[in-house]
């Protein structure tokens, strides 16, 4: 048997590579959800800025004065003053928009719109003597540039992870103005690059909160339970006096406590025998518990389930046993004909019930980039499994080092905020990236930089395959580098496959590692019927391929779970048929309003039939 976590393992997350370790941003702030928080939500203004004036005049230098959104100026002030002074920007009197949210869905003229837009939010801080205050971003698209009160706070590449800044000695007593540039534009150095088949999203799409802090106060906190049955764990301490600090952790309900003082980088290592009555995080039993972490300055709260997941031959084991990854595939995207990627606890949470309830499913794949930390804790609430990814998505500037840097450090982004969330069992490295020696090195570098990071959970990648007649067969070297073989495959729907042949398809896929379906799918039109159920984009189409695609994958020894593409219909601009899409990629098993189609009961009823 292979455990992915070993205690050699363990200890190489205590001390991370070198290379590893500078990919650590600078404030983490797990947990921030527990933690005093100002929302910034709301009302902002914006200006857009197709042609970036806000940032670089025409001759590419600094911009003129008068097209600095970001200035802490009162522009109707200084107008009314008179003089030879002028502005072609007024953030304050700019039209007005809800964040967080895309900007593509907040008015039909943007539905298109990729480029700059300046946003704009004037809040008055809560009395702060004494403590340190963090601006926290849950995720901007794609790049931004933060000011506040005109003073450039810092920047962030990175469409999908969140970031802090610490803006302690930049407020000021009563009003202050924060002023974000976001720049949703991608290119071929960008992740992912400039086409895709989704949509790309503008905008503030999470929370922006200010997060109050002692001045020393524990960043970082993590408990995570070995094969060995013992919860290890490290609390990272930032302050003046984060070295020689007690740290103590207690877990409600087990009456365990445990305690560990800081080295002098302020780092804190647990090691306890699990108790007798811990019961184990499943999707049948997603049993969390309040873990407390606290200091004589501090105190930070988080609920975390325990369990362990390893492979064993071709099989997946959870808590030591066979575990079949009944799923499906996600985008961020709600319920409704103009989603703005703006995942309320309500929206991710019918989304998921769908998937679990619904479809009798206990797993998520969550397409195409990290999801909204509302999703990852609601399915810990919820039970369901989840494969993480984030977008290097078709094919990006492989032998470029800076891209490979701005992977890394998106994967390190990820990893830090979600390891506590024992619902998260896989990190994906790709998705559908053609073969070639730089793109296998590549990815192989991300599968590195994830053991290194998190040698707790499973690597995998969604593979091409190639095929010779009736046989398909998956050749790509990167399998050396994964635990889970993923394979995407659309024969019935994207080729001249009929569908009765689809269940005589042959595969040859390594015999020695789990196999996971991570894609199929066919589209269809919600209310378009066939009886005939020959013509693409009807409901008894899909339905059919559905049942003739899971006749195959009962024909595959080593499968250990599917995540058919996908739940929802979701925009794309690459889906221009004028009938059946308008701009919505129809794979879902349900439309983008939530009505189900006819294959989202073959699927239900297949799940609830499968025996574990």
């Amino acid at each position: 048997m292979r455990w992915v976590f070993t205690i050699v393992a363990f200890l190489a997350v205590l001390a991370l590579p070198a290379a590893a370790q500078e990919l650590r941003p600078a404030y983490l702030l797990t947990g921030a959800a527990n933690r005093e928080v100002q929302d910034l939500s709301g009302t902002w203004t914006y200006s857009k800025d197709l042609y970036r004036t806000g940032l670089t005049d025409i001759n590419g230098w600094v911009a003129k004065s008068r097209m600095q959104r970001y200035r802490d100026v009162d522009v109707a002030a200084e107008e009314a003053r008179g003089g030879a002074t002028f502005f072609e920007f007024d953030l304050d009197r700019g039209p007005q928009m809800a964040i967080p949210g895309a900007w593509n869905a907040a008015e039909p003229e943007l539905r298109y719109y990729n480029g700059l837009i300046w946003f704009q939010r004037k809040f008055t801080p809560k009395v702060f003597d004494g403590k340190r205050v963090f601006l926290r971003f849950e995720a901007v698209n794609y790049k931004a540039n933060i000011y506040l009160n005109g003073k450039e706070m810092g920047r962030h590449e990175g469409g999908f992870t969140p970031f802090v800044i610490e803006v302690t000695h930049a407020l000021r007593a009563g009003e202050n103005r924060l002023s974000v540039g976001v720049d949703s534009t991608h290119d071929a150095q960008s992740i992912p690059t400039a086409i895709t088949d989704w949509d790309l999203f503008g905008g503030i799409t999470r929370p922006v909160k200010l997060i109050y802090t002692p001045e020393t106060f524990i960043d970082d906190a993590t408990l995570t339970l070995t094969p060995e049955r013992r919860l290890k764990g490290v609390a990272q301490l930032n302050g003046p006096r984060a070295a020689g600090q007690v740290v103590t952790v207690s877990i409600a309900g087990l009456k365990t406590t445990m305690s560990a003082t800081t080295d002098a980088k302020g780092l804190a290592v647990f090691d306890l025998k699990a108790p007798r009555g811990l019961k184990l995080w499943s999707p049948d039993t997603p049993a969390l518990y309040e873990v407390t972490f606290s200091t004589v300055d501090d105190r930070l709260r988080d609920r975390i389930g325990f369990r362990t997941v390893a492979v064993k031959g071709c099989q997946i084991l959870l808590n030591g046993k066979p575990v079949f990854l009944k799923g499906v595939s996600l985008h961020e995207e709600e319920f409704g004909s103009h989603p703005a990627r703006n995942m309320t606890e309500a929206a991710s949470r019918a989304l998921l019930s769908e998937i679990k309830y619904g479809l009798h499913g206990n797993y998520v794949r969550l397409s195409h980039y990290p999801h909204s930390e509302i999703t990852l804790r609601l399915a810990d609430e919820m039970g369901l499994l989840v494969w993480s990814e984030i977008p290097v998505y078709w094919t990006v500037d492989w032998e470029n080092p800076a891209v490979l840097q701005k992977a890394l450090r998106m994967q390190a982004e990820t990893v830090f905020r979600d390891r506590n969330r024992a619902s998260v069992i896989l990190w994906s490295v790709g998705n559908e990236t053609p073969v070639s020696a730089p793109r296998t090195q590549f990815h192989a570098a991300m599968a590195d930089n994830a053991r290194a990071l998190d040698p707790t959970r499973l690597i995998s990648a969604a593979l091409l395959v190639e095929r010779k007649g009736n046989e398909i067969y998956l050749a790509d070297p990167l399998v050396d580098k994964l635990d889970v073989l993923a394979v995407n495959t659309y024969a019935g729907w994207y080729g001249d496959d009929p569908l009765s042949a689809v269940p005589g398809l042959q595969w040859n896929v390594p015999a020695d590692r789990p196999l996971i379906l991570s894609e199929f799918g066919a589209d269809a039109l919600a209310g378009y019927r066939d009886p005939t159920a020959t013509h693409k984009f009807s409901e008894d189409y899909q339905a059919e391929y559905y049942r003739q695609t899971l006749k195959m994958a009962d024909r595959m020894p080593t499968l250990n779970g599917m995540s058919p593409w996908i739940l929802k219909d979701f925009q794309s601009p690459r889906r221009e048929h004028p009938i059946y899409q308008d701009g919505w990629n129809r794979k879902g098993l349900l439309s983008e309003t939530g009505v189900r189609k006819e294959a989202f009961d073959v699927l239900a009823t297949y799940y609830q039939d499968k025996q574990p």
